[in-house]
């Protein structure tokens, strides 16, 4: 069983052109089906086949999960990774039934994700100091965030050439492999020129041997001289000039959370909450909302957004041919 799982990773890189982050995933969801399969059936992993992995065995696994109190949209990411990997060996002729399909999935949660307000937000973008370097890009950070609604491993691989400050768009590879662009506003312009020079100094000042990604840099960059914006040139750079991680960039949006006094629990995805939700309630059309966020399916964006009672009732009245003529 353990090939047919290799085989199964390589067909999602290859054919699905499945991030590597997705590959992962993938690996270890199917990797506890497996291993809860052959618990079930007394045998060791790697001695499976493929008839062993029916609809009982599915149910066992979905039962397992909610024992350890799993929670139901976790539950169900595991159960479409199943589902997909079985699929899998059904077309390759390892398998006669889709056991898959015969398993609802578990119903899931309807949460409100956290968002601020645009007060909230005013005051988190404001929050860095504006006479130091890093106070400088962790504002054009913030900045980008709320402006795009970019997310974290966008943001976080932004090169410095795929910004256009004139024409104030930034292009990003999202989800699939997808490229968009999207619009920024003209403090995020303001903002990231005013950091762009503290940019090209931490990296002239690049320890010697340190490259953008830990190889050596090329000869003939000392410092004080300024950097030639490339390809492959990190947009956000950390105080050694190289490019700050997913982790540094959650850890200082938390930071600056904290400092400005809105609520806890802040994340880069509130923000990219927040800035579907302010558009939204200002008027934009959900379906340009799911463009800028780069989602596949309007159901995605609509879990973005928080329209309260009042403006449903606002708009409905405004919007109604008959909602505002007395009877």
């Amino acid at each position: 069983m353990d090939a047919h799982l290799k085989a199964f990773l390589q067909f999602l890189r290859l054919n699905r052109s499945a991030s590597a982050h997705t590959v992962r995933a993938y690996e270890s969801d199917v990797t506890q089906f497996l291993d809860h399969a052959a618990v079930l059936t007394g045998i060791k992993r790697a001695a499976l086949q493929p008839s062993h992995l029916d609809r009982t065995a599915i149910r066992g696994f979905l039962a397992e999960l909610h024992k350890r109190g799993l929670a139901r949209a976790s539950a169900a990411r595991k159960l479409a990774a199943a589902r997909t990997f079985l699929r899998y060996l059904r077309r390759e002729g390892l398998v006669d039934d889709d056991a898959g399909a015969m398993v609802p999935t578990p119903k899931r949660e309807v949460r409100t994700p956290v968002h601020l307000s645009e007060q909230e937000m005013a005051r988190l973008v404001t929050a860095p100091a504006a006479g130091e370097p890093l106070g400088r890009r962790d504002r054009a950070i913030l900045e980008l965030f709320y402006a795009s609604g970019l997310r974290l491993s966008e943001l976080c691989g932004l090169d410095a050439d795929d910004v256009n400050l004139s024409a104030q768009m930034v292009r990003t590879l999202g989800k699939g492999g997808k490229q968009r662009l999207v619009p920024f506003n003209t403090s995020t312009a303001t903002a990231i020129r005013a950091y762009l020079g503290d940019r090209d100094r931490l990296v002239n000042e690049r320890p010697a041997g340190a490259g953008r990604y830990g190889r050596e840099r090329p000869a003939g960059r000392s410092s004080g001289r300024s950097v030639r914006l490339q390809a492959d040139d990190p947009l956000f750079v950390n105080y050694r000039g190289t490019r700050l991680t997913v982790r540094s960039i959650d850890r200082l949006v938390r930071r600056y959370a904290a400092a400005s006094g809105v609520r806890p629990g802040v994340s880069p995805h509130a923000l990219r909450h927040s800035f579907a939700t302010h558009l939204l309630q200002r008027g934009a059309d959900l379906r340009v909302i799911q463009e800028l966020l780069g989602h596949a399916r309007l159901s995605t964006t609509q879990r973005y957004t928080h329209v309260n009672a009042t403006q449903l009732i606002d708009v409905y009245r405004k919007s109604h041919p008959r909602a505002s003529k007395s009877e």
